[in-house]
């Protein structure tokens, strides 16, 4: 028997061999990929915007009820002069309030983890002004702000100051209970937990508010100034839509829309490509695995 199995151990080839001569899976690399993610969403842009063209051009449906593609790329083209200043003072707002918030609520959210006692005094305030709608707080703000870009200001501030106080403050509590016990062990100060510990382990916490922030601040933008009205110099992409709408002028309208849709993508590919750039060397959201 002990030589039937030194026969066969002879007689099979070397697992090396084995090794070398199987065919070995390739897998798919990185550049289609990439190319796939912008392809094809751009693909079915182009047919959704295909498809609209057809059916307003075989059912003949009149411009100011939908107006073709056409009809609003010439519409963004001609109005570009009275559209323009409009999206530089939505951004602006945006962006201002965008920044207010996050200062705000990552000063804010320090402070919360920091003392329980100001948590408890502080919190159910930040709550209070989440869940009011901004429709109802906008009028009682033009009566007490300055004028009304303060007002339209403070009302996109409110709506993006939420999300990043509360996951701030949720990263910030989730930073693992051993960790902590360690820079306890060696002596380290609260102040220095908090700086080299718990800080960069909210990290991904904060990004994550900050994305969900972008896009709050700019829909507040625009609803403030519905609910504010803003009218001449300073006004927005929200009045340039109500101006639109009353002179039924619906091609420039959606030409408006247009703008703010941009917008809104750039503002979330903006926090989405700084949110990549801060995690993606060591956080597993952003890590790319081979599997």
């Amino acid at each position: 028997m002990a030589d039937a199995v030194d026969r066969n151990l002879a007689a099979a080839p070397p697992l090396a061999d084995e090794a070398a001569t199987a065919p070995v899976p390739v897998r798919p690399s990185g550049v289609p990929d990439k190319v796939l993610r912008i392809v094809v969403p751009l693909g079915m842009f182009c047919l959704a915007i295909l498809a609209w063209h057809l059916y307003v051009t075989i059912n003949e449906v009149p411009h100011y009820i939908l107006p073709s593609p056409v009809l609003v790329a010439q519409a963004l083209w001609n109005d570009w002069g009275t559209l323009a200043p409009a999206l530089f003072v939505t951004i602006k707002i945006t962006f201002t309030a965008l920044f207010l918030a996050l200062v705000g609520g990552v000063g804010l959210a320090i402070l919360l983890v920091q003392s329980r006692w100001i948590e408890l005094a502080l919190f159910p305030f930040a709550v209070i002004l989440q869940v009011t709608p901004i429709v109802a707080i906008a009028p009682l703000l033009l009566i007490y702000a300055s004028d009304t870009q303060t007002a339209l200001l403070i009302c996109a501030f409110l709506v993006a100051f939420f999300p990043i106080l509360s996951n701030m403050v949720q990263g910030l509590k989730s930073v693992d209970h051993n960790l902590i016990n360690l820079f306890e062990l060696y002596g380290a100060s609260r102040w220095q937990t908090l700086i080299h510990l718990k800080i960069p382990a909210s990290l991904p916490y904060f990004m994550a508010g900050l994305r969900i922030g972008g896009g709050l601040a700019l829909i507040a933008a625009v609803v403030a100034e519905f609910a504010a009205g803003s009218a001449g110099a300073g006004s927005g992409l929200a009045f340039r839509l109500l101006e639109s709408q009353y002179r039924l002028n619906i091609p420039r309208l959606f030409a408006a829309l247009v703008l703010l849709t941009a917008t809104g993508v750039a503002i979330f590919a903006l926090t989405s490509f700084i949110s990549w750039l801060s995690l993606r060397r060591w956080h597993e959201s952003a890590i790319r695995r081979e599997n």
